[in-house]
């Protein structure tokens, strides 16, 4: 390793691979990367302009640089690997996985113990493991418990302490739990060979003992043992069960690790399956926080080693839905079809499963940084400039033509804001016309808000095609405030986006977290859009011929309805019958207003 100053080392830089260290001023590693030509990779931080942030701040921060060279790239990503668990720089991408997990273990020892532990002793037993579930574990071990009576106990059954009959059996064995090797009861060999059975079983190998079990009941069925061969068939059934629930494609696909990738803003979730005889024996996915705005291809072969190394795994070749390079040892294959492409999307879909639980939890846990994963989002799928904190959606209302009015609603940080939802009745406009009623209300809107000084949104959102879009946009281009605002359309009938000046709408997946916002928007807009229009309409619907008349309040409003009943018969109702029921003055006057209507 050498020790240089930074800008010294740019000229003696070799053009091998090698991993990188940058240091800040107090001697801290805030950034490990790998390099093909360290060279090349490292003089590209202070010879280009970077458009993340985070990089540039790096940058300026970086006061020295160590660099050790390696053989290989492959060489390179795992001393990368290692370097990152060591130092955990600020800089890089972090791998949220710091648990101990659970192994079982097959002790070295006379009559085998097997057990589940989290802690690994190199004394020559075996291990299996590591589980990235308990209940997996225990499970299993259950199973195995069930299958093959073997011993709890931690005596040391060595030959002379057997030969010495220095234990007596337990409970266990009176129940049929153990084969009590402590009084010599099993031969060693025979206790072997279940083990070797259950060494199979948790590798994911279940023929043998199956095979073993079906020829046992048949024996014993054969033999009239009925009773033995019921207690073999229930065996049978627990290992043919556990089985169908952890195979998933073609028993010929074995000894093969699969992992996939999906990623948003700020995080990657990588998803790792181990399959061993056409079944998975172990799924684990891990978050990945984001510190450089890395790619995919960037993430997923840290992951990679990181994950086979953590779960020890031996497998040769590994399925991945890109190329990566880890070498000449492991093949690396992207399937297209068949079985071993339902691997790889299975992977992806338990990416996406804990993905979307971490959303669900995240909400909980920490508001603030899912109001703020959303807002990436949001800016990223519908191009922004700036994350969408406060956004504005108008909808039109009217029903045959009568009575037009307009809504706008506003949502700060995805949810409604509803002090500041604001009804407008269409005062310029006659007829049913969207366009001409969507551009008076959002002139109007940002006129005011203009010239009140009050804060602008950071996205419009227009309930209507490209008609009603080019409407509000002329509005924005009138007041000055085009490019100023964000502003699109949605469709309804497809859900369409459509841009300014675009003429082809962009299609957001039905699942995605953006496309619900702008419809909770544009639903919620139409929801308050017709709570005025209703309004409006029912007003309309009480009115009377009677409140245009002179002289007539609600009381004599009331008076006259009791008396006559409708309208009609008020109408018909002579003078005399007016003025005996409302005296003489006010009767003549609403009899002569009357007959005038």
């Amino acid at each position: 390793m050498e020790k240089a100053p930074i800008g010294i080392q740019f000229k003696t830089l070799p053009t091998d691979p090698g991993v990188y260290q940058y240091f800040d001023k107090n001697d801290t590693v805030i950034y490990v990367g790998k390099a093909k030509n360290l060279k090349r990779r490292v003089t590209s931080y202070f010879t280009k302009v970077h458009d993340n942030a985070k990089t540039r701040i790096l940058v300026k921060k970086i006061h020295r640089m160590e660099h050790i060279v390696v053989p290989t790239e492959v060489d390179a990503l795992l001393l990368e690997n290692n370097l990152i668990k060591k130092y955990r720089p600020r800089y890089n991408i972090l791998l949220k996985d710091d648990k101990t997990y659970p192994w079982i273990c097959i002790k070295k020892e006379p009559f085998p113990r097997i057990f589940s532990t989290r802690k690994v002793i190199r004394d020559g037993s075996e291990y299996f493991g590591p589980y990235p579930n308990v209940k997996t574990v225990y499970t299993l071990l259950e199973l195995i418990r069930g299958l093959y009576p073997i011993r709890t106990c931690s005596y040391d059954l060595s030959h002379e302490k057997v030969q010495k009959q220095s234990y007596k059996v337990c409970l266990e064995y009176h129940i049929g739990n153990c084969l009590a090797p402590c009084e010599a009861k099993v031969e060693e060999g025979e206790y072997n060979n279940n083990i070797s059975a259950i060494r199979d079983i948790i590798k994911g190998n279940f023929r043998s003992s199956l095979d073993q079990f079906k020829y046992q009941m048949e024996t014993f069925s054969a033999s009239m043992e009925f009773e033995r061969a019921q207690e073999i068939k229930e065996k049978l059934e627990s290992l043919e069960n556990y089985q169908a629930k952890s195979t998933v494609v073609n028993p010929k696909i074995t000894n093969v690790d699969v992992f996939t990738i999906i990623a948003d803003e700020s995080y990657g979730y990588v998803n790792f399956l181990q399959v061993a005889y056409g079944s998975i024996i172990r799924s684990h996915t891990v978050e990945i926080k984001k510190k450089l705005e890395e790619s995919d291809a960037e993430m997923l072969p840290l992951a990679v080693i990181d994950m086979r190394e953590r779960f020890n795994s031996q497998s040769k070749e590994i399925y991945l839905p890109f190329e990566i390079d880890l070498g000449p040892k492991i093949k690396i294959t992207v399937p297209k079809l068949g079985d071993k492409k339902k691997l790889v999307e299975l992977s992806q879909r338990n990416a996406k499963f804990f993905r979307l639980e971490r959303f669900k939890q995240m909400k909980i846990v920490d508001p603030e940084r899912h109001i703020k994963r959303l807002m990436q989002q949001m800016k990223t799928d519908l191009r922004l400039q700036n994350e969408p904190v406060h956004i504005e959606c108008f909808d039109n209302s009217n029903i045959q033509g009568t009575n037009p009015t307009a809504a706008c609603v506003v949502f700060r940080n995805g949810k409604p804001f509803k002090k500041d939802y604001r009804h407008f009745k269409i005062k310029t406009v006659e007829g049913p016309d969207d366009f001409a009623s969507m551009e008076e209300v959002v002139h109007r809107r940002y006129k005011r808000l203009s010239d009140e000084g009050q804060s602008l949104p950071q996205l419009i959102v227009i309930d209507g095609g490209k008609g009603q879009l080019s409407s509000a946009v002329k509005s924005l281009d009138r007041l000055g405030l085009r490019g100023q605002i964000a502003i699109i359309g949605i469709a309804k009938r497809l859900e369409e986006i459509y841009f300014p000046g675009d003429s082809i709408p962009m299609y957001l997946d039905k699942k995605s977290e953006t496309l619900k916002i702008i419809q909770q928007l544009r639903n919620e807009a139409h929801r308050f859009g017709l709570t005025l229009h209703r309004n409006i309409r029912s007003k309309n619907a009480l009115k009377s011929p009677l409140d245009e008349v002179e002289g007539i309040g609600p009381k004599t409003k009331e008076l006259l309805l009791k008396k006559f009943k409708s309208l009609k018969r008020i109408k018909a109702a002579s003078e005399g019958d007016l003025v005996h029921l409302l005296g003489s003055a006010k009767g003549v006057k609403i009899y002569q207003k009357l007959k005038s209507l």
